[in-house]
């Protein structure tokens, strides 16, 4: 196969199969040669990102990411969409495993929130807590001059319920959870927008009706960025 690129997703399933829905939707196709050729590593059974950022003496995830790196190396896709916003913690180590590049899921997302709010406005960060503790979406939204909120311990509480016990253990899509959620970001605590750095949390915008805010989809925006990749590399050829 010519002119395509590799998805390293499973972390978590239902969040990359989401991922890939709104890839193919997006897609501009009118017939089958006109979607996007990938390959899907589904790889479900990687450690948990989070637990091993909390504490290292649990199972790292790093070998087993590397194993997929060397993997999609010997496939030669023209670049590798790493779906799950926590594992970009060993973004640097999965670089330097490959020279195909890694697209890097919260820099896009920055760039997104670059384009409608100005340095000095209030950002709320909303991820795992292996996420905010890796700083993730925090040192990049504070190098380009934004205030980052990061949730409080009761905030933070209700992201690890939505994320972990809805999502993650039962597949339920707890829309009225994620709206309190994100009244107390914006009426609560001020902000002008809020990044979702976790692909439960775009799986649940996804699903919502009638959402009354508009947020930074981190998801959304890689799907939106991997698919204008993936043209202007088939257009080169």
């Amino acid at each position: 196969m010519e002119n395509f690129f590799s998805i390293l997703g499973g972390m978590g399933t239902m969040a990359t199969e989401s991922f890939i829905r709104i890839l193919n939707q997006r897609t501009q196709a009118h017939n089958d040669q006109e979607y996007l050729n990938y390959v899907m590593f589904n790889h479900a059974t990687v450690p948990d990102r989070t637990a091993y950022i909390l504490d290292h003496k649990q199972d790292n995830p790093l070998p087993y990411l590397l194993d997929d790196i060397k993997k999609q190396n010997v496939l030669k896709p023209d670049f590798i969409v790493l779906t799950c916003n926590t594992a970009h913690y060993f973004f640097d180590e999965l670089q330097g495993a490959t020279e195909i590049p890694l697209l890097h899921m919260p820099r896009e997302a920055v760039t997104e929130v670059e384009k409608h709010h100005q340095p000095g406005e209030k950002i709320a960060v909303l991820a795992t807590e292996g996420t905010i503790t890796a700083k993730v979406y925090q040192n990049e939204l504070e190098a380009k001059g934004f205030e980052v909120l990061v949730p409080d311990k009761e905030l933070q509480g209700k992201v690890n319920h939505l994320i972990y016990q809805d999502v993650k253990e039962n597949d339920y899509i707890n829309s009225e959870l994620y709206l309190e959620i994100l009244s107390d970001v914006f009426e609560k605590y001020g902000c002008q927008n809020a990044v979702l750095g976790c692909t439960e949390l775009s799986l649940v915008q996804e699903l919502t009706e009638n959402v009354p805010y508009s947020v930074i989809d981190a998801q959304s925006i890689l799907a939106d960025r991997t698919i204008e990749l993936a043209l202007k590399n088939r257009s080169s050829i």
